[in-house]
């Protein structure tokens, strides 16, 4: 009897840890499944800008054209561990420069490297499933024509049992999703645009929406501040609630997203710095479309407090 008992708890654990493993596996996307499109490098541009990539992939404290050079190397300490910002110039060593479309697509829409393992949400990729394939590869296009660098960016630095990637499967079956975030209550252009904008490339849930135990979004906290991943203070709430943006209007917002100054006359600082200037470089039809977005998102105290 005790053999056979042993004999079916093997063969359970064999299927569990096969149905883990069909579970957990990365879902790459093939050349096939890819769009037909001519890249336009100024909407590339402009998703880089909306983006704000090189405020996580340039060198840390650049200027200027240097910020251009996205060989990466920034540190970023969370509650799991440290997490090392990649390479993400044309340079085929230590770069993209060798990644293919489907390669680019997959990563930042799925969240898979090119040699098929998980990459750590710390890459906002949650936020990235929700542009159109398309603006992807216009963003693949741009970067293609920035500077390489050769820089070996080190590994993270992750305790038990962040470390094992695999795990991300689960984790992305939970919370990977390109379904947008807020029902609009009106379909006018603007505020879908302004949705596609903010939920997706602008990626601002990613710091300030407060996240759960396993570090996904909240999104019944939608925009509603969060703690400052730097460290100090917290990063505001942005809905329409008395603790946010309620007092705002949209030309307020069209203004601080242009010139940095609230309607209080006090300055944007701290990481929202180099935010708000990739901002002030976007179409002003894209930043009205984003203030109508925040002006219309379920307004919510802040969350945390």
């Amino acid at each position: 009897m005790a053999k056979k008992l042993l004999a079916a708890a093997a063969l359970i654990a064999v299927a569990a840890g096969a149905l883990f493993w069909l579970l957990t596996a990365p879902r790459s996307i093939s050349t096939a499944a890819l769009p037909q499109h001519q890249p336009d490098l100024e909407n590339g541009e402009a998703m880089f800008q909306l983006g704000g990539c090189a405020n996580c992939h340039a060198v840390p404290k650049a200027e200027g054209d240097e910020r251009l050079k996205l060989a990466g190397g920034l540190e970023l300490a969370t509650d799991f561990g440290t997490f090392r910002v990649p390479n993400i110039s044309p340079d085929e060593a230590t770069g993209i420069g060798g990644w293919s479309d489907a390669d680019f697509v997959g990563a930042m829409q799925r969240g898979v490297s090119p040699d098929g393992a998980h990459y750590y949400p710390a890459f906002p990729y949650a936020s990235y499933a929700r542009m159109r394939a398309e603006d992807v590869l216009d963003l693949k296009a741009y970067l293609d024509t920035l500077p390489a660098v050769s820089n070996e960016v080190a590994g993270h630095d992750l305790a038990f049992p962040y470390n094992l990637r695999r795990g991300l499967g689960l984790w992305k079956r939970l919370y990977l999703s390109d379904a947008p975030v807020v029902s609009l209550t009106a379909d006018a252009e603007r505020l879908l645009r302004g949705r596609y904008l903010v939920e997706g490339a602008g990626h601002c849930g990613e710091c300030h929406t407060p996240r759960g135990t396993l570090g996904a979004m909240r999104e019944d906290a939608w925009l509603a501040g969060a703690p400052n991943p730097e460290g100090k203070g917290r990063i505001p709430n942005i809905t329409p609630h008395a603790d946010g943006v309620e007092s705002w209007s949209e030309a307020d917002l069209v203004y601080f997203f242009e010139s940095g100054f609230t309607p209080e006359f006090d300055s944007v600082g701290g990481s929202m710095v180099a935010v708000q200037e990739e901002l002030a470089r976007l179409e002003k039809s894209d930043l009205e479309a984003i203030a109508a977005y925040l002006k219309a998102v379920p307004p919510r105290p802040s969350a945390g407090r």
